[in-house]
């Protein structure tokens, strides 16, 4: 993937328009999320993590910007470290995706997130990289995921999906004017075609087998409570009695006196 072809790109009107969906889901969808360290992998020259709060936040990938320079087969990151990974069109172009999903799921800690971006084959962007010589320019020269088929390398991972969304149900037609007459179908995409986006998002947190979430165990506490209730009554009858005792014989004294 030329890394010039694509700035190119992104600079047309079509890529633009991708651009700024893609921009708008991921600035409310890290926005939550917490922890210490996020990262995003490919595509440094656009800021996916900008609304983030995490205190260390980088960019891995070969392309020039990049914080890390790194493939993302194999990244140079201490296991169990990240709490979040952005994976924005990343898959569709490498050679080997099933190695960077597992490259994610080593890099993150246990409840860690990742958030993947991807052309949809069963759209009008798919159907697109199939007509005329569209197929050897990008971004029609990616080999585009199915989001089934993504979500079943997923779960074999040991990811459990929690939220996820399509987008760009407008043709892709690199024409101002005629993407803003398609406007109409982002508002009623997701009612009447909803798995016709040209774009999707699936988010996943990763999760690990035999940890659950400690709670107090507020009921053996107030069982605990219950029993030593009779003790403290009876400690405390012994002391009314006790001073029960002491003023009667006080009282006895001054009616002798």
């Amino acid at each position: 993937m030329s890394i010039q072809n694509q700035q190119l790109w992104f600079e047309t009107c079509l890529g633009k328009y991708l651009l700024e969906r893609e921009q708008r889901y991921f600035d409310q969808a890290v926005m939550d999320i917490f922890g210490y360290n996020a990262l995003q992998v490919g595509f440094p020259q656009h800021n996916f993590l900008r609304t983030n709060r995490m205190n260390f936040q980088f960019c891995a990938g070969t392309e020039k910007g990049a914080t890390l320079l790194a493939s993302a087969d194999f990244l140079p990151i201490e296991s169990n470290s990240i709490d979040l990974v952005l994976l924005p069109h990343v898959l569709e172009f490498s050679s080997n995706p099933h190695q960077i999903l597992r490259e994610v799921q080593r890099v993150l800690v246990a409840e860690g997130q990742v958030i993947i971006c991807g052309f949809n084959p069963r759209s009008l962007w798919g159907s697109r990289k199939w007509i005329g010589t569209s197929r050897h320019s990008f971004p029609w020269n990616g080999n585009f995921i199915a989001l089934p088929r993504l979500k079943d390398w997923l779960t074999l991972l040991d990811f459990e999906m929690t939220a996820g969304k399509l987008s760009c149900y407008a043709p892709p037609i690199n024409q101002e004017k005629w993407l803003r007459r398609f406007n109409f179908m982002e508002f009623t995409g997701d009612r009447w075609w909803p798995i016709s986006g040209g774009v999707y998002f699936l988010q996943a947190i990763k999760r690990v087998h035999g940890m659950h979430v400690i709670k107090p165990a507020w009921k053996n506490v107030l069982k605990s409570k219950s029993r030593m209730s009779p003790v403290a009554n009876k400690i405390n009858d012994n002391i009314s009695k006790k001073i029960g005792i002491s003023s009667r014989n006080q009282s006895i004294m001054r009616n002798k006196k």
